[in-house]
């Protein structure tokens, strides 16, 4: 590594093993630094299987609640002062703030009382998130607390071209691309298993049309319905079966809907990558994503991705190459490009040919090293301001 090592404290509310993509791109990211020889502390809530007195100095575990209607997401708690006394017996050269909630307000107010480099992560569209969740009348508060926030950091990274527009034009200032990327030997069609379809109740030649994702209402889920429709009237001759990766607060509701469909829960690792490559085309109808892992991780999978033309998918699928696009609230052409892709055989293996050399390319270690830029910048900057050479910044 030519670049001197920093300590970095990683404050973020979700990590894994927790299943989501800002966890997984947390997870990548501090794997990474490691790697190349900086110390990563990590912040985060106490999860379900934490040793109550596990004793880890590069971890530390606070209080945890659940997002009312998402147990599956939590908020976590910690006093401004016990990280404050915690950073003064160890001070860190830079903080990376992954999520907005008290947890990443604390160590904000933190920060800036002694004056540290400080980079945050806008991770997810909670703006829109919150009218899913019964809280739609606090958007407007919401998108004001988070404009707040992000303008006390040095740099607000953000994964893609289109949601760095998106909050320029919200107000939001001193933004940074850091994209995502895809572990392409995890994620790859050699996992492909007939075995594993076969328990689907698919042969060789049958479709399995895949979702990976949580099952919850911002995924857009309710245009599955009539995009499995739509498929089985335009080609009866072909058998299709809807396999449904992932778990949350939709999924009784869905099963309703979609009595056919086969729902798996929440797989990982090489369980995971071995449903991916199963399936042949993969529907992700969300039009709330920041980024999209799992776009990346289905193309590099061989899948043909159909997708609303934004985030990851904007920015990786080129249509009719190596996947298909559909304008964000176009129900009609998210169907007719599903269609397309299984109007002929030759289409379908071409697409998914060319969506798996994309995404072999797509790779964490660049990312990683750009990601290691914007912590330096943020230090060097916090260390020629007058503020950082007096220690203290009072107000937040």
């Amino acid at each position: 590594m030519n670049t001197p090592a920093l300590r970095i404290a990683l404050v973020s509310e979700t990590f894994p093993p927790e299943i989501n993509g800002v966890a997984n791109t947390l997870g990548r990211l501090s794997e990474g630094l490691r790697q190349r020889g900086h110390q990563v502390e990590l912040v985060r809530p106490r999860q379900a299987g934490d040793n109550h007195a596990q004793h880890n100095p590069q971890l530390v575990l606070c209080r945890g609640w659940g997002l009312p209607g998402y147990p599956g997401l939590q908020w976590g708690e910690v006093s401004m002062h016990t990280l404050l006394r915690r950073w003064r017996r160890q001070r860190p050269d830079v903080l990376y703030i992954a999520t907005e909630g008290p947890l990443g307000l604390s160590a904000l107010r933190a920060a800036r009382r002694l004056g540290l480099a400080v980079v945050s992560g806008f991770n997810a569209k909670f703006p829109q998130y919150s009218g899913h969740y019964g809280l739609g009348l606090l958007s407007r508060l919401l998108t004001l607390y988070l404009r707040w926030f992000h303008r006390r950091t040095a740099v607000t990274l953000v994964p893609s071209a289109s949601q760095r527009l998106e909050l320029e034009r919200r107000g939001f200032q001193h933004l940074g691309l850091l994209a995502r990327g895809v572990d392409a030997c995890l994620f790859n069609p050699a996992r492909r298993s007939q075995a594993l379809r076969e328990s689907w109740g698919l042969g060789a030649d049958d479709i399995a049309v895949l979702y990976v994702g949580r099952l919850a209402a911002e995924k857009n889920l309710r245009l599955l319905q009539p995009c499995l429709q739509a498929l089985q009237q335009t080609y009866p001759q072909k058998r299709l079966r809807l396999v449904l990766v992932g778990d949350g607060p939709q999924r009784a509701a869905l099963q309703q809907q979609l009595p056919e469909a086969l729902f798996c829960g929440a797989q990982r690792g090489e369980v995971l990558a071995q449903h991916y490559a199963s399936g042949d085309l993969f529907l992700f109808p969300s039009t709330s994503e920041t980024f999209g892992n799992v776009v990346l991780e289905a193309m590099a999978s061989g899948l043909a991705v159909v997708a609303c033309d934004q985030a990851a998918a904007a920015q990786h699928i080129r249509h009719g190459h190596n996947g298909a696009l559909a304008m964000p609230g176009d129900q009609p052409a998210f169907i007719d490009a599903a269609c397309w892709l299984l109007e002929e055989e030759e289409t379908l293996r071409r697409v998914r040919l060319n969506a798996r050399q994309h995404a072999s390319r797509q790779g964490w270690q660049a990312i990683v090293e750009q990601f290691e830029g914007y912590l330096h910048a943020a230090r060097n900057q916090a260390a020629t301001s007058p503020a950082s050479r007096l220690g203290a910044t009072r107000s937040v």
